[in-house]
Formats: structure tokens, sequence, C-alpha cells
């Protein structure tokens, strides 16, 4: 049992470490770590290399975080063991082994992982996310809303405690991810969501 949940989050927190948005810049031959916000995600991807480049991030984000519950889900056995690969996997893009640990903030990963476990939460949070874009044009105040909300969703839905343990850690961490983020919302300097770019 120990192999099979080492080997979980070990195949976790590989895929995660395959940063979407740092490989596809690399075919632009840019960091988008060097430019706008500084975050390795989709929004600072559009926000730089255009909306082609930030489909791909959102897709790569979706599908390794897909695959990293699978992998868990078949090597550990059950929701347990995609719950070990999938926050490995949240763990790795927030964190990369590939890219000297400075990654992403983990939203589109731990919405995919969330989509795995538990749609209905998922599909609930991401209607609350695109409400709030859609009022404010911030996606960071969708993000931080909806990571605070999920361990209420869990609470409130009478989820077990797998569910809790990973909504806590998932809001915390996408929460202090998002620190920088708080403090331009405060003083009114966070850029808003725009479709503008035409790269």
């Amino acid at each position: 049992m120990y192999i099979r949940t080492a080997l979980s989050i070990l195949a976790g927190y590989l895929l995660g470490s395959l940063n979407t948005s740092l490989i596809v810049g690399r075919f632009y031959n840019v960091d988008v770590r060097k430019h706008g916000s500084g975050n390795a995600g989709m929004t600072n991807t559009l926000r730089t290399l255009g909306k082609k480049a930030a489909l791909f991030v959102v897709l790569g984000d979706i599908v390794k975080g897909i695959l990293a519950y699978l992998a868990g889900y078949y090597i550990y056995g059950g929701q347990t063991g995609g719950l070990f690969g999938g926050t490995a996997c949240i763990l790795g893009h927030i964190w990369p082994v590939f890219f000297r640990f400075r990654g992403g903030k983990g939203v589109l990963t731990a919405f995919a992982v969330l989509l795995m476990f538990d749609w209905k939460i998922a599909l609930g949070l991401f209607a609350v996310f695109v409400i709030i874009l859609l009022t404010t044009r911030y996606v960071s105040l969708g993000s931080i809303t909806a990571a605070f909300l999920f361990p209420a969703a869990a609470a409130v839905f009478g989820r077990g405690t797998q569910t809790l343990v990973f909504s806590g850690i998932i809001a915390v961490v996408v929460i202090a991810k998002h620190h920088e983020n708080i403090k331009r919302l405060l003083s009114g300097t966070e850029s808003k969501f725009s479709l503008g770019s035409g790269k």
C-alpha cells in the first residue's frame, strides 16, 4: 500500500510539473514568468502570448489534472488514490520540479481534479467563478471566491472526510497563492480580464 501511495503521488506530481504555460511559452521563445503578473498560468499567458496559446494552456492544465486523478485511481485504487494523484498534480503545477519550482496557481488543474471527484460541486463552483468574472472581470476574485466556497460547499452537501480534507487543502493553497492578487484587489490595481488580444 505504501508503494502504491508513493507511486500515485509521484505520478501526479510529475504530471503537474509539466506546466503547460511554460511549455507553450517555449514555442514562442517566451517565459511568461518574466512578463505581466509573472504567474505561469492561463491568464498571464493570454495577456502575454494571446488566445491560441492560452487555449492550449487551458486544455493542458485540465488534461493533466484528469490524467493525474486517473493515475492515482488505478495505481492506488479508488477515489482515495485519485485524490492522492490529483492533489500531488496541483502541487506539482504550483511548484514544478522541471521549472525550478516556480509555476502557476493551480486553479484549472484543481478544477479538473474536482470534476473527476465530485462533478456536481465542481460545476457549482465553476458557475460561481463565471458569474463573478462576468460581473467584475476579475479572474483572481472568481478563483479566490470559488476556492473559499469549496470547503463550505463540501460541508453543506454532506460530503465525506476525504472531500473535506481535500477541499481544505486546495482552498488554503489557492488563496495563499493569490496573496499578491488580494493586495491588488484591495488597492484597486488588479488587472481586469479581457479577450482583446488577437495574437
